[in-house]
């Protein structure tokens, strides 16, 4: 019985209640000293306040969406990153359409492919897999607390400045005199568009296959 009861004092969960109030009240502090700098700031600091809340609350991980079908079985987070990914599409073709209607330079960063993407995203794929999480979810976790994330994070930054650093040479290499793919130049906007969606329906129809297969 003395057990049982000790359990239940081990279990009893911390009022978070009052930590809330007080960080919305920081928060709201922040956002007020930071609108002087232009009307921008504020608004950039709520959509981040959202952003890493919405992050939090749906466990959202690009990390997970790739590893949890090969680790688990389970496509969710997988699904999750599809339908974002065809949200996205919907708004950057939205301005992008609208840009080229104008007769302006079209948005984006529109760069060649070539033998250092799949190096990047080989080497970016086995790091973020060890790290246990993406820059989102790195993000998040040291928000929560997670020690182990405090280290990833420091050398995610040191990686960018290196990166930064040494872009000249990627880009003379690789990138520089290259042409870029951008679909609707090579198909048409609407073409591009059935298959940009199309690749993604196929993609959510085989994760939710894989996922509930038996």
């Amino acid at each position: 019985m003395d057990a049982v009861k000790s359990n239940k004092r081990k279990k009893k969960k911390t009022n978070q209640i009052p930590f809330g109030i007080v960080l919305l009240i920081i928060i709201i502090i922040v956002g007020y000293s930071i609108s002087d700098l232009g009307p921008k700031h504020p608004m950039s600091w709520m959509l981040g306040i959202l952003l890493g809340f919405t992050l939090r609350n749906s466990r959202f991980c690009f990390t997970a969406s790739l590893r949890d079908p090969v680790l688990t079985g389970g496509t969710n987070l997988s699904k999750a990153v599809i339908i974002t990914i065809a949200l996205a599409t919907v708004g950057f073709s939205a301005i992008q359409y609208g840009a080229y209607l104008e007769g302006e330079a079209i948005p984006g960063n529109i760069s060649p492919p070539g033998i250092h993407v799949a190096l990047g995203a080989f080497m970016f794929g086995i790091g973020m897999v060890i790290a246990g999480g993406c820059a989102s979810g790195t993000l998040m976790r040291v928000g929560e607390g997670f020690m182990m994330q405090w280290l990833s994070l420091i050398f995610f930054i040191i990686g960018s400045l290196w990166g930064a650093k040494d872009f000249g040479f990627w880009e003379s290499t690789f990138i520089s005199g290259r042409k870029a793919v951008f679909l609707p130049d090579v198909l048409g906007w609407f073409p591009a568009l059935v298959v940009q969606f199309g690749l993604l329906l196929g993609l959510y129809v085989l994760a939710d296959w894989f996922g509930n297969r038996e």
